[in-house]
């Protein structure tokens, strides 16, 4: 009986993981390297073709380590930044949803990357936390405004 209580205790204990959705998980790669950006991401009301909409976002976040280190920075790009002069750029290949109230998971093919994030080839965002538009009304008299949303996210960075 005593054994029984200590499995359901240490069971009960255990985070519960999210399973990634296929369509943001790279194939054939490892992980090399995950860390936490946290900030504004920017929308800015715009009339494209007579649709009023927040255009963005545009991030500029600060990225930290497993410790909470602010070790660099997001910006956009999308940019990765480190204080050590690394740097990788990507461009979106995939989105899948996130939570409620927060912007989508996402994956980027990387390219150029230097120094740590060398051989970077893909990065996965998840674990979003908000950052989506501004729920207040883009019109016509609020066209060039501008917003900023705060947001959370993982950022894992894969070699081959």
């Amino acid at each position: 009986m005593k054994r029984v209580l200590v499995a359901v205790a240490v069971s009960l204990a255990l985070p519960v993981v999210a399973q990634t959705p296929e369509a943001v998980t790279p194939k054939g790669v490892k992980p090399a390297m995950t860390l936490t950006g946290s900030g504004p991401l920017g929308y800015e009301c715009k009339n494209t073709d007579g649709k009023f909409a927040w255009a963005g976002p545009v991030p500029n976040a600060k990225l930290t380590d497993k410790a909470g280190k602010e070790v660099g920075k997001y910006v956009a790009g999308p940019k990765w930044e480190l204080a050590d002069g690394s740097t990788v750029t990507g461009k979106q290949v995939a989105t899948a949803p996130g939570a409620a109230g927060s912007i989508p998971l996402q994956l980027v093919d990387a390219s150029g990357g230097t120094k740590q994030f060398d051989g970077v080839v893909n990065i996965q965002r998840i674990n979003t936390k908000g950052g989506v538009a501004p729920a207040d009304v883009c019109d016509a008299k609020s066209v060039g405004t501008k917003k900023e949303v705060g947001y959370s996210a993982d950022y894992v960075f894969f070699k081959k």
